[in-house]
C-alpha cells in the first residue's frame, strides 16, 4: 500500500524544498546532542522546549535540518498521502515511522537513537500536524505562542515572555503550516489576502500576518487555551479575585444582568467571559457571535455563529454586525459577543434593551469608564447620527455591569474592578464600584501583593434583580464579607 512512488506521484506537491542538497554518495550527520543547562535561562535566550515525552531536545542545528529535509524529501516519494490520509493518526504515525526508518538504514544516516527519535517526531508533526509548534501546542502552561519569521519563536508562560529554541526550516515551511491551519477553518491566507484570523481545534484563537505586510517571514500568533475549562473558583485559587468577589460575579451571571468585560490585550477577558457563562440557566437559548469562534459554553441549547470574510472578488463577507442583527431574528435568550469592536455595539446594546438580558461582550478597554466612552465612540464611529446624550442614555439603560481585567507588570492577571452603572447626573454617566483591587506593594521576587475588597457602598443597582431570583442574602452575605484575600505565595 506504501510501496516506493514515482517523483510525479501523489506527495510530489507537498515536498519541501530543502535548504541545501547534500553531497553525492553521502549522507550528513547531524549534530552531536548537546544537553541543555540546568539554570533558569537569562532573560530572552532561548529556551528548550519540553515534549510530550518530556526529553531535553537539543538546539537544532543546520546540518539538522540538511538531514531532516533530506529524509523528508526520501519518505514523500516513498509514500502514498492519499491513502496514508485514510489512517487514524497513531495507525499514520506507525506507518511513516517504519519508512523513515527504513529510508535512514538505507541512506546510512548515522545518528544516535535518541537523535533519531526526535526526527521521527519531528517528521510525524510536519506530515501531520503543525510542525515545529506541536511541542507547544501540547503544553498547557503556555498562554501565547508567537512566531516572528522562521528563526524566532517566542512563548509567554506565567505572564513573562520568552524566546525558545525553536525554529522552522525556512520561511516557505512556516507559510505551510500557516495555510495549513487556515483553511481547516474555510480561509486562506496569501499575497492577496495576507491577514487572517482562525482557530485550531480546541478552541486556540490564531492570527497570521504574512508577506508582503510582514516584511522578515510570516508572523503567527496564537492564543492557547487551557484543555480543562477555567472557572470562578479556579480563578479565585490564582487571586485573580477574592472568594466574596467571585460569588458576586456568581450571582450577577446567574440574575441575568448584562455585562461587558473590559481589559487590555492578554488580560483574560475571553477566559473570564467563559467563566461567567458556567451560570447560565441550562434552559436558556444562547446565540455566540465571534470572529474566530473560542468560546467554550457548556449549555445545551448554544448556536454558535463565526464572521466570513470576503471572497477573492472582495464580496461575501459577514460582519459581527450582521450576525448581532441576525441574532434577533434566532429567539435569543442571551446573546454573546466575543469581541465589541465596532458598530455591532449599537445592535448588542439594542438587544439588551429589549428583552435579551443577561447578554455580555468584550471590549478593549484599560478602566470601566474608558469602555464607557469606547461603547459610545464606536456607535458614533458607526455612523449612527445621534446625539451624544441618547446614546449615553442607552448605554445606561443597557449596560448593568462593566468587569474590569487587568494583566499587572509581574505578568499576574487579576479582575481589579466589578462596577455598575448607576445612572445619570446631567450628561455624565455614573457609576459605583461593588469590588475593587488594591495592589499594596511588592515581595522581594517582584511580586505584586494586593487584596479584593468589597467598598461598602450599600445595595447595588441590580440588587432587585437579586430579589427577584432569590439570591439577594448571598449577594449580601458577599458584599458583607470582610475577606480581602492577599495575593502571597
Amino acid at each position: 500500500m506504501f510501496g516506493k512512488r514515482s517523483t510525479t506521484g501523489t506527495g510530489a506537491a507537498a515536498r519541501p524544498a530543502p535548504t541545501q542538497a547534500p553531497a553525492p554518495n553521502r549522507a550528513p550527520t547531524p549534530a552531536a546532542a548537546t544537553p541543555m543547562a540546568a539554570p533558569a535561562p537569562k532573560a530572552m535566550e532561548p529556551v528548550p522546549v519540553t515534549t510530550a515525552e518530556d526529553r531535553q531536545p537539543t538546539q537544532r542545528s543546520d546540518e539538522y535540518f540538511i538531514t531532516k529535509s533530506m529524509i523528508f524529501g526520501a519518505l514523500i516519494e516513498a509514500i502514498d498521502l492519499s491513502q496514508l490520509s485514510k489512517l487514524d493518526t497513531e495507525s499514520a504515525r506507525e506507518e511513516i515511522r517504519d519508512i523513515v526508518n527504513e529510508i535512514i538504514s538505507i541512506k546510512n544516516v548515522i545518528m544516535s537513537i535518541a537523535e533519531q527519535e526526535e526526527l521521527l517526531d519531528d517528521i510525524c508533526n510536519d506530515v501531520l500536524g503543525y510542525g515545529s509548534l506541536e511541542p507547544l501546542l501540547g503544553r498547557d502552561d503556555i498562554a501565547d505562542i508567537m512566531v516572528n519569521g522562521a528563526a524566532k519563536t517566542f512563548i509567554e508562560v506565567n505572564g513573562k515572555i520568552q524566546l525558545t529554541s525553536v525554529r522552522f526550516r525556512d520561511n516557505a515551511q512556516l507559510m505551510n503550516i500557516c495555510q495549513r491551519i487556515v483553511s481547516q477553518v474555510g480561509r486562506r491566507v496569501d499575497d492577496s489576502s495576507p491577514i487572517c484570523d482562525a482557530r485550531l481545534a480546541d478552541g486556540s484563537r490564531v492570527n497570521v500576518i504574512a508577506p508582503p505586510l510582514a516584511l522578515d517571514g510570516p508572523a503567527l500568533t496564537i492564543r492557547k487555551f487551557r484543555k480543562e475549562k477555567l472557572t470562578l473558583d479556579d480563578l479565585v485559587k490564582y487571586s485573580s479575585i477574592s472568594f466574596a468577589g467571585a460569588e458576586v460575579l456568581k450571582i450577577i451571571g446567574r440574575v441575568r444582568c448584562n455585562v461587558l468585560i473590559s481589559g487590555g490585550t492578554g488580560s483574560g477577558k475571553t477566559t473570564l467571559l467563559n467563566c461567567l457563562t458556567n451560570y447560565i440557566d441550562l434552559d436558556e437559548r444562547i446565540i455566540t457571535c465571534e470572529d474566530a469562534a473560542e468560546l467554550q459554553l457548556q449549555q445545551p441549547h448554544v448556536v454558535r455563529l463565526e464572521t466570513r470574510p470576503p471572497n477573492l472578488e472582495g464580496s461575501g463577507a459577514i460582519t459581527m454586525r450582521d450576525l448581532v442583527k441576525n441574532c434577533l431574528r434566532m429567539r435569543p435568550e442571551r446573546i454573546i459577543v466575543g469581541e465589541v469592536r465596532g458598530p455591532e455595539a449599537f445592535d448588542l446594546l439594542q438587544a439588551m434593551n429589549t428583552g435579551h438580558d443577561g447578554s455580555m461582550g468584550t471590549l478593549h478597554a484599560n478602566s470601566p469608564r474608558e469602555a464607557l466612552g469606547r461603547l459610545e465612540s464606536m456607535i458614533t464611529m458607526g455612523g449612527f447620527s445621534l446625539p451624544s446624550r441618547t446614546i449615553r442614555d442607552m448605554i445606561v439603560s443597557s449596560v448593568d455591569v462593566i468587569v474590569q481585567a487587568a494583566r499587572l507588570r509581574d505578568g499576574s492577571r487579576r479582575i481589579t474592578h466589578v462596577t455598575e452603572v448607576v445612572g445619570m447626573e446631567g450628561d455624565v454617566i455614573t457609576t459605583q464600584d461593588v469590588v475593587v483591587y488594591e495592589i499594596l506593594g511588592e515581595d522581594a521576587n517582584g511580586k505584586l501583593i494586593g487584596r479584593h475588597r468589597s467598598t461598602g457602598l450599600g445595595r447595588p443597582k441590580f440588587w432587585d434583580r437579586a430579589r427577584y431570583y432569590g439570591e439577594e442574602q448571598r449577594l449580601a452575605a458577599a458584599l458583607d464579607s470582610a475577606e480581602v484575600a492577599d495575593d502571597r505565595g
